[in-house]
C-alpha cells in the first residue's frame, strides 16, 4: 500500500514553471478542483497546483491560512505541517513532491475552499499586474533552498501561536510572500519577504505570552 502521494517537479524546471504561472491561474485551478465537489482531498489540490511549482506548493496552504478557513481549530497548525512538508523536500532538492497519505485523504470543504480563493482573488489580481521578473538574483539557486529553510522555521512557529487569536497568520503571512517570490520571480517580494521574516520573528516575540 503506497503511503505517499507525489506530484513530480524536476527543479531544473521548477522556476522554469513559477515564472510562466499567474497567481490568478493558481485560483482558477483551486476552483477547477472544487467545482461540482461537496469536498475536495489535499491530494487532489496538490494534483491541482503542485506542477505549477514550488512557490505555489509553499503559498497556496499558507494563504489559506489567512482567509475564514485559517480560523477553524488546528486548521493553521495543519496548514503549516504541510508547507514544511513540502519546504523539507525542496530545502533538499527532491524531485518528487509528496504528502504522507493520511494527508492526500483529507478533505476540505470544497465552498469553504471556493469561498477562500474568492478574498484571495483581488490580491492575486494586483500581483499579476504589477509583478514580474525582477533582481533573478534573490530568487535563482541556491536561493529556494534557503527560503525553504527560514519556511520551516516559520511553520515551527504556527502551533503554539494558535494560543493567540489570529496569531498564527504573522509567520504564515510571510510564507505567502516567499512563495509569491518563488512563482513570480521577483527579487523585490524576496527582499520584502526577508524583511517581513524579521519583523515576524519580533513580533511573535512581543505577543508570546
Amino acid at each position: 500500500m503506497n503511503l505517499f502521494g507525489s506530484c513530480r517537479i524536476d527543479p531544473a524546471k521548477s522556476l522554469e514553471m513559477d515564472a510562466m504561472t499567474k497567481a490568478t491561474e493558481i485560483l482558477s485551478a483551486l476552483n477547477d478542483a472544487a467545482e461540482g465537489q461537496s469536498e475536495v482531498t489535499l491530494g487532489h489540490v496538490n494534483d491541482q497546483i503542485g506542477h505549477r511549482g514550488t512557490g505555489a506548493l509553499l503559498a497556496i496552504p499558507a494563504a489559506l491560512e489567512i482567509t475564514p478557513i485559517g480560523g477553524i481549530p488546528l486548521v493553521p497548525s495543519t496548514l503549516a505541517f504541510i508547507v514544511a512538508i513540502f519546504a523539507v523536500q525542496i530545502a533538499f532538492g527532491r524531485e518528487d513532491m509528496w504528502l504522507p497519505g493520511f494527508l492526500e485523504r483529507r478533505n476540505i470543504s470544497a465552498a469553504k475552499l471556493t469561498n477562500a480563493v474568492d478574498k484571495l482573488r483581488p490580491a492575486a489580481e494586483w500581483s499579476d499586474r504589477h509583478l514580474g521578473k525582477h533582481l533573478h538574483l534573490l530568487t535563482d539557486e541556491p536561493a529556494p533552498r534557503i527560503v525553504a529553510v527560514a519556511i520551516l522555521v516559520l511553520c515551527a512557529l504556527v502551533p503554539p501561536l494558535e494560543l493567540v487569536p489570529f496569531a498564527s497568520s504573522i509567520p504564515m503571512g510571510v510564507i505567502v510572500l516567499f512563495g509569491l517570490a518563488l512563482v513570480t520571480r521577483d527579487g523585490r517580494v524576496m527582499a520584502l519577504a526577508w524583511a517581513a521574516s524579521a519583523i515576524a520573528l519580533w513580533a511573535v516575540w512581543k505577543l508570546w505570552p
